[in-house]
């Protein structure tokens, strides 16, 4: 099927249809990145290293604060 032949089929579909058309497509992209994780020849060093990054910090925010200034013995200049 053609590029333009979909177009024209997604166009003739009523809105709520052409919604469902992209959140299918959305699912579909997002799927095929997840089979793509162990492919990492493609990557740039600054992919890598901000999902390095990512990864590093996933969950902090959910950990709960066990220090705040008050504990300082030298606040930092």
């Amino acid at each position: 099927m053609q590029l333009d032949e979909l177009l024209t089929k997604i166009r003739q579909l009523p809105v709520m249809r052409q919604r469902e058309v992209m959140d299918f497509v959305l699912f579909l992209g997002e799927q095929c990145k997840r089979d793509n994780v162990g492919v990492h020849s493609d990557w740039s060093d600054r992919d890598y290293q901000a999902m390095s990054v990512e990864q590093a910090m996933r969950g902090m925010e959910d950990e709960p604060e066990l220090y705040n200034e008050d504990d300082l013995q030298e606040p930092w200049q």
